[in-house]
């Protein structure tokens, strides 16, 4: 795999929907109801993709020129880091983190969020993340996550 990280163009909002869609429907499937799962990809449509990515540095981790990856920073938050399923645990999740943290630092940014999932929250302690708290959005469980970046 020649992994190739580059921040997120307008254009790639397709690909990072069907990408975060296909993530949700194949791996997250297995830590939530299936009602649940069949609403989340509304939220995560081209528009809503594209929508976001104007607000946020959204990046990308592509494959011989196809988007595998997505990670976002938003301020303080890491927000949507997926991965299509058929690349999970090959090291572009892991690549990506490591870009937005390096990101934070350059903005002085010392503490990160992430709003984990279920499904995500061994990786991201992994990565040194520790658990603040659950909530619930509805069905959702939400494990908000925090990291103390080393400069």
């Amino acid at each position: 795999m020649a992994l190739v990280l580059r921040k997120a163009r307008q254009g790639d909002a397709t690909a990072i929907s069907a990408l975060i869609i296909s993530a949700i429907k194949q791996t997250n499937a297995k830590d939530y109801p299936a009602e649940l799962i069949e609403s989340l990809p509304e939220h995560f449509s081209a528009e809503q993709v594209a929508m976001r990515m104007s607000t946020r540095d959204t990046y990308v981790a592509l494959d011989a020129g196809v988007v595998i990856a997505t990670a976002s920073l938003d301020d303080m938050t890491v927000r949507s880091v997926f991965v299509l399923p058929e690349y999970q645990g090959r090291g572009a999740g892991l690549e990506l983190m490591m870009q937005i943290e390096a990101l934070a630092l350059q903005r002085s940014i010392s503490t990160l969020n992430v709003p984990s999932s279920i499904t995500a929250e061994g990786f991201y302690k992994r990565l040194g993340y520790t658990t603040i708290r659950e909530v619930y959005e509805g069905a959702e469980k939400i494990i908000v996550m925090s990291k103390t970046l080393d400069a």
